[in-house]
């Protein structure tokens, strides 16, 4: 294709040693019409030379002013903006008053940038009045200014599509406190079910008990293998958004770098949002320190409650340049090809709405507790999460890796800033909706508790929000079978349900038959009772139930050293049952307390799917077919 004079004497004005002839300029013009991407951020992520240099040789070709960044200070945003926040991402200009003149800060693409050049021997006053600046400059100016309309969208969105069916609307103090008074009540029938009313008592718990057992099961089943994906090209691939919720993680951040910096997509079409509370100083330090990478942008988040990850990502949303948007934990290490693998299976299937790619922790054999955790994420992510997108169910989705159409986010009002686990939370809003969520074939590599303190605050948290998130969409149970009918609606109803009482009614259960056989002696198991064979039968059940899953779970990652561990399951479901006691006790007093994991305590070197020799700051090679 025959080539502009003024196209080639930009592009060449912008790169300036690195395009040495009219021809070269011609063939980078070329790629970038192939790749479908705008030639300046081709320009600024393919040379290195970040947008501040790019769009500085720009406007200086074109003859206009140009700043590193939106002055602050200024008169807000003109009547003529944006009609709501979901278009923030595509504003290019805002009108300022600098030293009493009307100044417009403009952040044109390539073809802007040659109509202005050509605009501007008629229409001098455009050089009065006009100043470019880079598009990381003008989102953070854009941030700035609507930060308390952002930080209000980020608690209340939610709240207005989905009245009084939120953590923070739709669960008075009254109703959390009946909850954990009925959960007592249960605790105390189990107690009673080895030794009273066993006709009444036994069948009770069997009913409570051995649903989430079958249905764990089942779930071991391995599914039949799905028929792979043809992989989008370069061309092909969508602007992809990364959002990273960060709250004193500064140590995470060289890590994060070297893992974003090594997928396979195509740099000018990632869109990697560091979102940094703003009391995280260490951290908003050590991210500005990483922005030279033209991939990467910095938004911080004003200090306010609710103090989770949910509200974090909110603000962040309206801010998603991406067709899709992923959201990953300070600790993550994706596999290179998850964003293309999870782009082309969306452009596979229009009806997905969401991708749970799979989370493996790294540090499985550093002790016995991290090993145990390795072996329930086992079962749970490649097991039991694939076979509820399979059967339609509701999926309670992870807390990380989750890659959503972008759209689809924002039209069910994104995360429920008030749940700490707005990830399952939010995967029951997805399928009242009628949205799929299927099962990723991608691994994301993660750090496992170390320590029984940091196992036991962050499991707390976990069965708060399951609790939390049984509560909201059970107190409105019509309207939730009629969004998704009786399967899905049983299906919530055992597995949520099921990962809260079997926490608890397990051991309990079980301690109760003990006692019952200790004080007894022999005459503590009757082989003509049907009430001990019953008894029997839901222990052995409950435990093959889950005991089978995290077999499976292994099996599927062939992680056979940790096998030996599933010995001591018995003990780790006690400290699941303690976790839940901690869990009733915090949903009366503090719902929305978030006890934050700290990463990067393990010995172990997280390495992930990386190659050893990957560099620091170097992109992975994508595929340009």
């Amino acid at each position: 294709m025959q080539q502009r004079p003024d196209d080639i004497a930009l592009l060449r004005a912008i790169l300036l040693e690195n395009c040495i002839s009219d021809g070269a300029a011609g063939q980078h013009l070329v790629e970038t019409r192939r790749l479908g991407v705008d030639p300046l951020d081709y320009c600024a992520h393919r040379f290195g030379l970040g947008y501040a240099n790019v769009y500085g040789r720009a406007a200086h070709w074109a003859g206009f002013a140009f700043h590193k960044s939106v002055p602050r200070d200024v008169t807000p945003f003109d009547a003529g903006g944006f009609p709501d926040l979901d278009q923030l991402n595509g504003v290019r200009t805002m009108r300022v008053n600098v030293l009493g003149r009307d100044v417009v800060f403009a952040t044109p693409p390539f073809a802007g940038i040659l109509q202005l050049h050509a605009n501007r021997q008629g229409r001098p006053e455009l050089v009065r009045t006009l100043c470019i600046t880079p598009p990381d400059a003008m989102e953070a100016a854009l941030c700035a200014r609507h930060s308390r309309t952002l930080l209000v969208e980020a608690r209340q969105r939610l709240t207005r599509l989905w009245a009084g069916m939120t953590a923070g609307t739709g669960l008075n103090k009254l109703t959390r406190l009946g909850f954990t008074l009925a959960l007592c009540g249960l605790i105390v029938l189990a107690m009673a079910a080895g030794t009273i009313n066993r006709p009444i008592l036994v069948p009770i718990c069997a009913a409570l008990l051995l649903g989430p057992a079958l249905l764990r099961l089942v779930a071991a089943i391995p599914l039949p293998p799905k028929p792979p994906v043809r992989l989008l090209a370069d061309w092909e691939l969508p602007i992809y958004s990364v959002l990273i919720p960060l709250r004193d993680e500064a140590r995470m951040i060289p890590m994060l770098r070297r893992a974003m910096s090594a997928l396979d997509y195509p740099p000018e079409k990632l869109d990697i949002k560091f979102v940094v509370e703003s009391v995280s100083t260490e951290t908003i330090l050590a991210v500005r320190d990483v922005l030279d990478d033209p991939r990467f942008r910095l938004v911080v988040v004003p200090h306010g409650p609710p103090h989770t990850k949910p509200k974090a990502a909110n603000y962040a949303l309206p801010l998603a340049r991406g067709d899709h948007v992923v959201v990953y934990d300070a600790e993550d290490v994706p596999d290179p090809g998850q964003l293309r693998l999870a782009a082309s299976t969306f452009a596979n299937d229009s009806s997905v709405a969401c991708l749970q790619a799979e989370l493996v922790p790294e540090n499985a054999e550093e002790n016995l507790l991290t090993a145990l955790f390795a072996g329930e994420y086992a079962g749970l992510f490649g097991r039991l999460l694939p076979a509820l997108a399979q059967w339609g169910f509701a999926v309670p989705l992870g807390g990380t890796s989750n890659h959503f159409r972008t759209a689809a986010l924002r039209r069910i009002g994104g995360w429920d800033a008030a749940n700490v686990t707005e990830d399952a939370d939010l995967g029951v809003r997805l399928r009242r909706r009628g949205m799929r969520v299927e099962a990723l074939a991608s691994r994301t590599y993660e750090e496992a508790p170390t320590s029984l303190h940091a196992w036991m605050a962050q499991r707390t948290r976990w069965m708060k929000g399951w609790m939390v998130t049984y509560l909201v969409h059970s107190v409105a149970p019509r309207a939730f079978l009629r969004d998704v009918g009786w399967k899905a609606f049983l299906g919530f109803h055992v597995l949520v349900g099921g990962m809260i009482l079997t926490a608890l009614l397990h051991t309990v259960f079980i301690g109760s038959l003990l006692g019952l056989m200790m004080f007894e002696g022999s005459a503590g198991f009757r082989p003509d009772d049907i009430w001990d064979w019953i008894s029997i039968v839901v222990l052995v059940v409950g435990y093959s139930g889950a005991a089978m899953l995290v077999l499976s779970g292994i099996a599927h990652l062939r992680a056979w050293q940790i096998l030996p561990v599933l010995v001591l399951l018995p003990a780790y479901w006690l400290l699941h049952s303690i976790a839940a006691l901690y869990a009733a006790r915090e949903l009366v007093t503090k719902p929305q307390y978030w006890a934050k994991t700290t990463h990067g305590q393990t010995r172990k070197a997280r390495n992930g799917a990386l190659p050893k020799s990957m560099p620091l700051t170097e992109p992975a090679r994508s595929r340009t077919g």
